[in-house]
């Protein structure tokens, strides 16, 4: 039964790849949307513009580097060595968007968008190489770390530089941030992991699209709760996906004692 999902997930995953490669090719060149620097909470507070959007990457800054500190200590999370550095990707990355993020809110911009695009990528090309590690080659996870983290910087610059061209063209960053967004389902759901506490992906998964939910409807989520916005609970929700990630790498240690 295993090899058949097996089969079948490589068979989902050529299609799409295909699928996704031809989607990138045939559509128009996509320019950054002016209306997207237009935030719903851009409230002062200690002189700090827009400054829920600005504090609520805190969180960020805190799990990235408590991610970090626990790599650094011998058997504290378990994961799989060989491919070491696509942890410290994730978790770097996710220290970076505090700033990066915080930068943009705090002056809200294509030239301090590149600085909130780029952490964002590198954490998350480290994630994908890490579920490329644990759930179908190690070998193929750790061959796939560096070039994933160049396609996703090139993907920022590719669009920060034909932007300040004139000629914006965000399709290579859409296709880095989407694709994996149908690929790693495919993967958690058909093909096996030797780690427990495989939900923790998912859990990371929901809140990456609550966040997207919440970003998309930031006004609205603005004006029912009155004191935050959609954007702000965005930053909160998607650090927490991080956190749980960060909390099941502890947890299948204690799986792996008791077994």
């Amino acid at each position: 039964m295993n090899a058949y999902k097996v089969k079948a997930g490589k068979l989902i995953l050529a299609v799409w790849a295909v699928v996704a490669i031809a989607i990138l090719f045939l559509m128009a060149p996509i320019a950054q949307d002016p209306a997207y620097y237009k935030f719903s909470d851009i409230k002062p507070v200690f002189n700090i513009p827009n400054a829920l959007n600005v504090l609520s990457n805190l969180p960020f800054l805190w799990v990235g580097l408590v991610g970090m500190l626990a790599l650094s200590r011998e058997n504290e999370l378990t994961i799989v060595e060989a491919n070491k550095s696509a942890y410290y990707a994730l978790f770097l990355g996710t220290a970076l968007v505090a700033f990066g993020s915080g930068y943009f809110h705090w002056w809200p911009a294509n030239h301090t968008l590149l600085w909130d695009r780029l952490p964002m990528t590198i954490a998350f090309m480290g994630l994908v190489s890490i579920i490329i590690t644990e759930f179908i080659s190690p070998d193929w996870g750790r061959r796939s770390l560096y070039p994933l983290l160049l396609l996703g910087i090139f993907s920022v610059l590719y669009w920060h530089f034909t932007e300040a061209g004139g000629q914006g063209d965000l399709r290579p960053y859409v296709f880095v941030q989407f694709f994996p967004v149908v690929a790693i389902p495919v993967t958690l759901a058909l093909f096996p992991s030797r780690f427990s506490q495989v939900s923790a992906y998912w859990w990371l998964i929901a809140s990456y699209v609550a966040a997207k939910v919440f970003e998309h409807f930031d006004p609205q989520f603005h004006q029912i709760f009155g004191v935050i916005s959609g954007h702000s609970i965005k930053h909160l929700v998607a650090a927490l996906g991080v956190y749980i990630l960060l909390r099941g790498f502890r947890l299948r240690r204690a799986d792996l004692a008791v077994s």
